[in-house]
């Protein structure tokens, strides 16, 4: 292990051109672009390292806190993941259903499956909507399950916003993103996320126009479409900015602003 170790240190501070190879022992490591030549995202096509009889290969995926997490900081695999088990639990709840009356089914489905769903959505801003289709199915399934109805029946929009209250999985995710900023603002953000939001007002040369004082924030520069976009110091102040100003007031305490958030975003269905 001490010799692996002294094989990746010089390694560390070392960055790789696009048409560059490291040998490492008798492996490759080659960085690639996908796609045109244009694109800088770099995608790890191999990624071994040898020390004699030991190899050690990083896998093309990572689980921390529960989250995969791609090479390519894609989602696909843990949406895949999570939608896989609430199916799962869905089929089992159905075989039960006429044993539970529509409160009871309603609270299983949300202890089972709408949690599974809502942990750490905030990934998922600026997902493509080929992502969060399939979580929305999920959320269609499970309206079908507590009203009984078929997937061909009209109406499931109805069913969603005005039986059940549930928001479709992209307001899910930008009221999570609203209301994590708001806390930010008032002070009950954990201290790491205090450097990602910075107010409009805050600057010397717009603190006298009339836009500093609807509460918006700075929302900064970035290179990459699909890294620097879903960030959450891009994300974050995106979503917060795209708030109307009776919303955006960080004064208000955090029922006020997400009961008025929940009302805005039903309103628009």
């Amino acid at each position: 292990m001490m010799k692996l170790d002294a094989q990746l240190m010089p390694l560390q501070p070392l960055t790789v051109s696009c048409s560059s190879k490291i040998q490492i022992g008798s492996t490759f490591l080659v960085p690639a672009h996908p796609g045109s030549p244009g694109k800088r995202a770099v995608k790890w096509v191999c990624v071994c390292v040898k020390s004699g009889a030991d190899t050690a290969v990083a896998g093309s995926h990572v689980r921390l806190l529960g989250l995969d997490i791609s090479l390519d900081l894609s989602v696909d695999r843990q949406v895949s993941r999570v939608c896989a088990g609430c199916f799962y639990r869905l089929r089992q709840l159905r075989r039960i259903r006429r044993s539970l009356d529509s409160d009871s089914l309603a609270t299983l489905i949300y202890a089972v499956v709408n949690s599974r769903m809502d942990y750490c959505k905030t990934v998922l801003a600026g997902a493509p909507r080929t992502v969060t289709d399939k979580l929305q199915r999920v959320l269609n399934a499970a309206a079908h399950v507590i009203t009984g109805t078929r997937k061909i029946d009209r109406g499931l929009g109805q069913i969603l916003h005005d039986q059940l209250h549930w928001l479709d999985v992209p307001d899910r995710v930008l009221f999570k993103l609203a209301v994590t900023i708001h806390r930010r603002l008032n002070g009950r953000a954990p201290p790491y996320l205090s450097e990602q939001c910075i107010p409009v007002s805050s600057a010397d040369t717009r603190r006298h126009l009339r836009s500093a004082n609807r509460h918006l924030l700075a929302v900064p520069r970035f290179r990459l479409n699909t890294y620097g976009r879903r960030a959450f110091s891009v994300a974050g102040p995106t979503a917060w900015n795209s708030l109307p100003d009776f919303i955006r007031d960080p004064t208000s305490s955090t029922d006020c602003f997400g009961r008025l958030l929940k009302t805005y975003l039903f309103a628009r269905y």
